[in-house]
């Protein structure tokens, strides 16, 4: 089997043909020629497929399985994915246990789930919160359909063990689905540590440079992926070929742009460890984190993503305004280092101080110096 880097530049492309772009241009097709039985058509209708899309498909199935066969499907946005996901795979009477520290947007999906009848319990990443909540609602008999991981989560990058709770959640006939936009599939293979699924916000690292909405699911289970595909289908959820095209074409780099960000999030965590005002430092990559030794056992790579709190909102606005080669902006992922006072959202349950800065691929030695020249500057 290949390493890394030699997948994500090859994976998802035909093989070579004299005198063909060795990446196929984008496709732009409503419909395509149709003659005889639909049913055994590769392309037919845009709605339902396109070239393109499927070249990125079988380019996120390698990197999220390429020990076992798997499929993926994208998506314009990480949250018509993670909605199509949950909307379609469980039904009105069932029960989903979700993180209750994700991704801000969770409480209006889960309201909307609610609206349609799903149960829903939500439970912290950290600790034993979420099997707590899957066991009291199994023993009050309630039928739980899906266990949802968000591991790192985010903004307060808390890690949980996939690999036990889908052991468990497996035993009473609960999927598992992973949101591993923070690790990248080169970070963390959900699939291979359990989960029936992994999904993913293709806006962040995976496409890398700040210019595409995109998401995916991806899974081992062709029942499952069917399921997800006819939502897709119906609701028109469907990527355009021009974002699917460009997601693929920053494959090629996601090796060298996911180690490059890790090694600058931990040159500035540990920059920031020094401060006196710095509180509440999260990075797993750090070995005085919490959830190191958890990290380590099922993560390959740490992520870009450090967050932190500062004294108050003042101060923190103060250090934000004074770095000069960090965007005040609210995504991760990309070349360009990012960083954002969450409490400005209202969404997250951070302190008004907390920052979640994420690593671009700029040299380390200028991001901490900028780092360290801000915190004196807001500081003073």
């Amino acid at each position: 089997m290949t390493g890394d880097g030699t997948r994500a530049v090859r994976a998802g492309l035909p093989a070579a043909e004299a005198y063909q772009p060795p990446v196929p241009p984008p496709v732009f097709a409503a419909h395509f020629h149709l003659p005889g039985d639909p049913s055994v058509a590769p392309y037919g209708y845009g709605r339902e497929s396109n070239p393109t899309w499927v070249a990125l498909q079988e380019a996120v199935a390698e990197l999220e399985s390429p020990g076992e066969r798997a499929e993926a499907l994208v998506f314009p946005s990480g949250m018509a994915a993670i909605s199509a996901t949950l909307l379609s795979l469980v039904k009105a009477g069932e029960s989903v246990v979700l993180p209750s520290d994700g991704y801000q947007i969770w409480p209006k999906l889960r309201r909307r789930a609610e609206e349609r009848g799903i149960v829903c319990h939500t439970a912290p990443t950290g600790g034993d919160g979420q099997l707590t909540a899957l066991r009291a609602a199994w023993d009050r008999g309630e039928r739980v359909r899906l266990l949802w991981l968000e591991t790192p989560s985010n903004p307060g990058l808390d890690v949980c063990d996939i690999a036990a709770l889908a052991r468990e959640a497996h035993e009473r006939g609960t999927w598992v689905a992973v949101d591993n936009t923070l690790a990248t599939p080169l970070g963390q293979r959900p699939l291979e540590l359990g989960a029936d699924l992994s999904v993913a916000s293709g806006t962040k690292a995976l496409n890398g440079h700040g210019d595409v909405l995109l998401g995916y699911v991806a899974s081992r289970d062709p029942e499952l992926v069917e399921e997800i595909r006819q939502w897709r289908t119906v609701l028109g959820a469907i990527p355009g070929p021009m974002e699917a095209w460009l997601a693929h074409r920053g494959l090629a780099t996601l090796q060298l742009r996911v180690a490059r960000q890790a090694e600058n999030a931990l040159a500035v965590a540990r920059a920031l460890a020094e401060r006196p005002e710095v509180s509440g430092l999260r990075h797993p990559g750090l070995p005085e984190d919490r959830d190191h030794a958890l990290a380590a056992r099922q993560m390959r790579s740490f992520g870009c993503v450090v967050s932190f709190t500062l004294p108050d909102r003042a101060h923190a606005e103060r250090f934000l305004a004074a770095l000069r080669l960090v965007d005040d902006a609210t995504s991760f992922g990309g070349v360009r280092s990012t960083a954002e006072r969450r409490g400005r959202w209202g969404g997250d349950a951070v302190p008004e101080g907390f920052v979640r800065f994420s690593l671009g691929i700029e040299d380390p030695e200028d991001l901490v110096a900028d780092v360290r020249r801000a915190l004196a500057d807001a500081a003073g």
